[in-house]
C-alpha cells in the first residue's frame, strides 16, 4: 500500500469532467485505488463516489493505492491531479 496528500487545485473542484478525467485514469491500473476526505473513503474508480465526495478547490485529499501497480497508479494520479485535470 502507498499513499498520498494531494490538493485539488482546479479552479471547480471534482465536478462532472475532472471526475471523469481521475476515474479514467485510476481505471487504468491494476490495483484498489481510493482516496480519503473528511473521515470517508470513496472508490477513486466510481465517479459516483467521487461526485459524492463533494471536493472542492483546495481542499486536500490522501490518495491510496493497494495492489499490483501501486507505484506507477500513485505517481499517475497525483501527476493527473496536480495538472488540474483538465481544466
Amino acid at each position: 500500500m502507498v499513499s498520498q496528500k494531494v490538493k485539488i487545485t482546479n479552479p471547480t473542484g471534482l465536478h462532472l469532467r475532472p471526475a471523469g478525467i481521475f476515474s479514467n485514469i485510476a481505471n487504468k491500473f491494476e490495483c484498489r485505488i481510493t482516496f480519503e476526505y473528511e473521515n470517508s473513503i470513496a472508490n477513486a474508480k466510481s465517479v459516483l463516489s467521487i461526485l459524492g465526495a463533494g471536493i472542492k478547490s483546495g481542499d486536500e485529499i490522501l490518495l491510496i493505492c493497494e495492489g499490483e501497480e501501486e507505484e506507477k497508479a500513485l505517481k499517475a494520479m497525483i501527476e493527473a491531479v496536480e495538472s488540474g485535470l483538465g481544466e
